[in-house]
């Protein structure tokens, strides 16, 4: 377990600094960052995620495009109680996961290889608590996809950096027809792992809309709100 200024209990501290190594050894290579400075990067930037409550509360938590396993692996191993389904579409890279979590003995977390949009439209449709992103896309797209596997009350909490007034007001536009309302902005930088890092936790504001999920890639190449 952790508090949300990311005092890791030593189990979980252990089970990640055996993600780190992995991540070092692995020859996918999916950062450039695995030195001393990966702790920092990588642990401590996905830990700002619990100073959001509903994510400390969360029982079912979904990390879209989850890469290299950060924020979800990070999240899994503080929140044991939690279940947390990692979503990644390239193979390597759920490969790399499955083999970081295993190693880490993080058993919490399952690693889903498929498009988001896909797990929405079956198991996934509605059934979790909190989704995460961290670099994924824009903040239209992310409220996006995050949407239809959100139940109503559900958040959205995507890991930025600079804040960026079009990308908010594109979000603001696509709002109603993406049920999500944005609802607060935390400055973490002094914390995280990038000093302009921000945390953007949307709020499901009603049922799923009819038309999502849209194709997959649709949502990046065709952002709603886009003026």
């Amino acid at each position: 377990m952790t508090d949300a200024g990311g005092a890791l209990a030593p189990e979980a501290r252990a089970a990640l600094l055996k993600v780190l190594e992995q991540l070092r050894e692995d020859p996918a290579s999916l950062s450039s960052i695995t030195d001393q400075r990966a702790w920092q990067v990588h642990v401590v930037d996905s830990l700002t995620g619990l100073e959001v409550p509903e994510l400390q509360t969360a029982s079912r938590i979904a990390d879209v495009g989850a890469g290299a396993g950060f924020p979800g692996l990070v999240l899994a191993a503080a929140l044991p109680d939690s279940r947390v389904d990692l979503i990644e579409s390239v193979g390597r890279k759920s490969g790399f996961i499955e083999r970081a979590a295993a190693a880490a003995g993080i058993e919490n977390a399952a690693v889903l290889n498929a498009r988001s949009e896909d797990v929405a439209r079956k198991d996934g449709r509605e059934h979790y608590d909190v989704v995460t992103a961290r670099a994924v896309g824009r903040l239209s797209t992310l409220a996006e996809l995050a949407s239809p596997l959100l139940h109503h009350g559900g958040v959205l909490v995507a890991w930025k950096g600079r804040r960026d007034s079009d990308e908010e007001a594109e979000l603001e536009r696509a709002s109603d027809a993406l049920a999500m309302r944005s609802e607060r902005i935390l400055e973490v930088g002094g914390r995280a792992g990038s000093r302009h890092r921000h945390l953007h936790v949307l709020r499901k504001a009603g049922p799923t809309p009819d038309d999502l999920p849209r194709r997959p890639g649709v949502a990046k190449n065709r952002p709603k709100g886009r003026a």
